[in-house]
């Protein structure tokens, strides 16, 4: 059987990556349904939380693009869904009245806490840190 060519050997990995990415968006999913929300909803809210740790702290929702891994009109979407239960409040921007702001609401904070330890062991497990899934 002849080698692998390095090409093929690439093509493996990625297929690799994208795999352990379905399954552990997967695995999220199915750890934080009970609770309302899915992979996507948490990393807006996670990133939220550590953009903008006080509360009362805005982040423009142009900053979420490109670090959610949704299409604008996607993540706008599941902005005014998380807005609609309360986990989020949007505004205008004074200085850009294109922009939007974003900030989580004390509903949303409590709730990303209380998720958190639940994604944070889904990596850990997914992914192989058997020191991060200990609390």
């Amino acid at each position: 059987m002849a080698a692998k060519t390095a090409g093929a050997r690439l093509e493996e990995r990625w297929r690799e990556i994208l795999s352990v990415h379905a399954r552990t968006m997967c695995e999220i999913d199915r750890a934080l349904h009970p609770h309302g929300l899915g992979a996507s909803d948490f990393e807006v809210l996670d990133i939220l939380a550590t953009e903008a740790p006080e509360e009362g702290a805005q982040c423009r929702v142009q900053n979420l693009v490109g670090r959610v891994h949704l299409s604008q009109s996607a993540l706008s979407r599941l902005i005014a869904r998380l807005e609609k239960d309360g986990l989020v409040s949007r505004s205008m921007c004074a200085e850009d009245r294109r922009g939007v702001y974003v900030e989580l609401t004390g509903e949303g904070r409590a709730l990303h806490a209380e998720v958190l330890p639940l994604q944070r062991a889904v990596l850990a497990r997914m992914l192989g840190d058997e020191e991060g899934a200990r609390p």
